[in-house]
């Protein structure tokens, strides 16, 4: 005859056979991964689109920064290392979740016993192995065609390790947290890649940051992305190249109070916004 004891004893058993979160969580990441090289036009476009726009911008502008001890096109390998930091995490995750969002996809995971932690740590894994080849292509770019020296001591790879993983956690809590403002799938594009492109302008990205105007700086400011390019400008260049800057140096002390200040505030972003179920499903 079974007993409740026996009940509650199968049931513990069982619970101790379902996997973790963080076991669901690396599966999930695989799936997401193998589903993003999957879609060959899209892992193409990502890649390509910081390489090509690093390529047209310093052919362009290739000429010596007075007083810098660098060319122009030196600035570009940085700033869109940092760009494509950005856009693996916050641009795809925002465009993405939203459509799955549209397509009922979150809905019918939320009703799956899979932990919800499962599905975010997923996209965690997704995001990093993108922005990591992103960072290897362009800094292989960089290197072979327009001079920039990798770090050469242990300190500067910490230096661009904390930089690389403070931006990325941050960006992408931004991502997963605008994916609630697009009202449906459709509009997900326009409604974060706008924001986006303006914020590379007045961040260093696309324009010489000596160039651009102290308030544009002081709005850039607010979000990370100006101070990852800061940071890997920093890393990547000479020490002659920190008289460009705003403050006359590389601040990395303020750099990793605003971007670990994001991570927490774009966690806070997240709790309070995210939602499974689209609008029109109330």
């Amino acid at each position: 005859m079974t007993t409740v004891t026996d009940l509650t004893s199968d049931r513990r058993t069982a619970s101790a056979r379902l996997p973790g979160a963080w076991q669901l969580g690396l599966l999930r990441g695989g799936l997401e991964i193998r589903g993003f090289f999957r879609q060959r036009d899209q892992a193409i476009f990502t890649f390509a689109f910081p390489i090509v726009f690093l390529f047209l911008f310093a052919s362009i502008f290739n000429d010596d920064v007075k007083g810098a001890g660098i060319n122009a096109s030196q600035l570009y390998v940085p700033a869109m290392i940092a760009a494509g930091i950005m856009s693996t995490s916050f641009q795809s995750l925002g465009i993405s979740i939203a459509i799955e969002r549209d397509e009922k996809q979150l809905r019918r995971l939320r009703g799956t016993p899979m932990p919800p932690a499962a599905y975010f740590l997923g996209k965690v894994w997704l995001v990093l192995v993108t922005g990591l080849l992103e960072t290897v292509a362009l800094l292989v770019v960089g290197t072979v065609f327009y001079d920039v020296d990798l770090p050469g001591t242990v300190g500067e790879w910490l230096t661009f390790g904390w930089i690389f993983a403070l931006g990325i956690t941050g960006c992408a809590l931004l991502g997963i947290a605008i994916s609630s403002v697009p009202k449906s799938g459709a509009s997900a594009t326009s409604v974060v890649v706008l924001p986006f492109l303006v914020l590379q302008f007045i961040s260093g990205v696309y324009i010489s940051i000596n160039t651009i105007p102290d308030w544009m700086l002081n709005v850039s400011a607010v979000l990370p992305l100006k101070w990852m390019c800061q940071g890997l400008r920093g890393v990547f260049l000479p020490e002659s190249a920190s008289v460009l800057e705003q403050a006359g140096s590389w601040e990395y002390g303020r750099i990793a109070l605003v971007l670990g200040a994001w991570c927490i505030g774009g966690l806070v972003l997240c709790l309070l916004t995210f939602r499974w179920k689209s609008r029109r499903d109330g």
